[in-house]
């Protein structure tokens, strides 16, 4: 498994194995695995010390292993790191999916994006939205990975494409622009604009991934947007999880300029702000999707969005990144 020192990986690792799977994690940093998993409250998996990027390393990691899932990208809307980005994302999706391919792996789960989907063009993004043009360097690297793993699809290769949506949840390592996002609207505001947003939990992805590692079912493809919400409706579901939500009323364009411009500020100072032009697009443009076909083939029940909030934020308490007054109902 690839990217398993990550939010969505270290979940899906702890899910595999909880289903019986002996996992394998190919890992950069190898002293990261037992730190990420001693934080999850699960054991440490085995590792192999290596690099998506870089075909040995792969090749290492993949030996005697029957599945692979991958789920390593770089995720981030940050305009200094674009090019990162588009270097890495496609590019692994080419090593891991071929290498896996080449080792005879059944399945090859490759965790993609909604982002590689949108803008759809229709109001819902289903299983027949076609691959779409994105404007920012993820969602191009997103494509860039899909089409990848598209073409072995189309080959006969034993693909399965997970389509996660906005991603929230607990125990996040490396803090994703998603929960960060998650603290941001309790401590400054709902913005009320047109559009929404998914919430999907981190853990019933990992569910997903774990059940659709089962081999001899071919290429198949799995969305999972997760809840949608407007944004009054979130405005109004946190306010009733945390006791607190204000809410701000936002003209699209003016939150698609705001989050240009901390594009640019990011350039050339050291942080990382959760207003970016690519959340806002999404925020303001968003459209639900219908995870109806994934959730009946894999016998799934979404939790509770309150309940996916609630371990949000109350694990951003617990991390500091949050204070007691931001969340009054949960401290």
């Amino acid at each position: 498994m690839t990217g398993g020192t990550g939010f969505v990986g270290s979940h899906a690792a702890a899910a595999l194995a909880a289903a019986g799977h002996e996992v394998r994690l190919l890992a950069r940093d190898p002293a990261k695995v037992d730190r990420v998993f001693a934080a999850l409250g699960a054991p440490a998996p085995d590792r192999v010390a290596g690099d998506v990027l870089d075909p040995a390393s792969v090749a290492r990691a993949l030996e005697s292993c029957d599945a692979v899932v991958h789920a390593a990208a770089v995720v981030t809307n940050e305009r200094k790191r674009a090019q990162e980005v588009l270097d890495t994302n496609p590019a692994a999706a080419r090593v891991v999916l071929a290498a896996a391919v080449a080792a005879g792996a059944d399945p090859i789960v490759h965790v993609s994006s909604v982002a590689s989907l949108f803008p759809p063009p229709g109001p819902v993004i289903d299983p027949s939205t076609p691959v779409a043009s994105p404007t920012s360097a993820y969602g191009r690297s997103k494509v860039g990975a899909e089409l990848v793993a598209r073409s072995l699809q189309d080959d006969g290769a034993p693909v399965t494409i997970v389509y996660p949506g906005g991603v929230w949840g607990p125990h996040d390592p490396n803090l994703t622009e998603q929960v960060r996002a998650a603290g941001t609207l309790v401590r400054s505001g709902v913005p009320i604009t047109s559009g929404g947003l998914t919430v999907l939990d981190v853990r019933d992805l990992a569910t997903v991934i774990a059940r659709a590692t089962v081999p001899g079912q071919g290429p198949r493809r799995f969305l999972l947007g997760g809840h949608f919400f407007t944004t009054p409706e979130l405005a109004d579901l946190l306010e009733e999880v945390a006791g607190r939500a204000t809410r701000l009323p936002s003209p699209p364009r003016a939150l698609r300029t705001l989050g240009r411009f901390n594009d640019l500020l990011m350039r050339v100072i050291p942080a990382n702000l959760s207003i970016t032009y690519e959340g806002m697009v999404f925020l303001t443009r968003g459209v639900p999707t219908d995870d109806s076909a994934t959730l009946e083939a894999l016998d799934v029940t979404l939790r509770p969005a309150g309940e996916t909030i609630a371990d949000t934020l109350r694990w951003l308490l617990d991390q500091g990144l949050l204070r007691p007054r931001h969340v009054p109902r949960l401290a």
